[in-house]
């Protein structure tokens, strides 16, 4: 499922654990990537092959703001087991070779993706943002939200340390 809700690590939080809550994790309801995937659902699309699709991020965080998704849905990275192997691998590579087609020889980030708030943002909550690590999000404790793998690939200006 798709939520809308406010972005940051609360929103994002308050989303993991509505999907956990709604049963998305085993695939009983499509993604908003499965719906991409489908084509029922526009995105930009950057790459394709048999095995994974690239798409610009609808909400970009940074000048160049792409997603790699393999094909075959992988709800959780906790899922996975030696059979995925050569995907796993397929999707850093496809993430790389993008970036390079995308101009970003200077560096880029791959990883999941906090999305900052919408408004005013205290001193303390901006501190608080600022040290949100890129990860791969797994399950309701890990606050993933979307139960579909996908790589973040970030890029195009200079990236904070730590991720945020």
């Amino acid at each position: 499922r798709c939520y809308a809700a406010p972005g940051g690590q609360d929103g994002e939080v308050a989303k993991a654990q509505r999907a956990a809550a709604a049963g998305d994790e085993p695939q009983q309801q499509p993604t908003i990537f499965s719906r991409i995937l489908a084509r029922t659902v526009p995105a930009t699309i950057l790459y394709e092959d048999d095995k994974c699709l690239v798409f610009r991020d609808v909400a970009p965080q940074a000048p160049v703001h792409f997603l790699v998704i393999p094909k075959r849905p992988i709800p959780r990275v906790s899922r996975v087991g030696p059979e995925d192997t050569e995907l796993l691998g397929h999707l850093l590579v496809v993430a790389s070779q993008t970036a390079r087609a995308e101009g970003l020889a200077d560096g880029y980030r791959v990883g999941e993706w906090w999305r900052r708030p919408r408004g005013p943002v205290s001193l303390r909550r901006r501190d608080a943002l600022r040290s949100l690590p890129a990860v791969i999000n797994d399950g309701k404790h890990g606050a993933q939200s979307v139960y579909h793998l996908h790589l973040h690939v970030l890029g195009g200006r200079q990236l904070g340390w730590p991720p945020g």
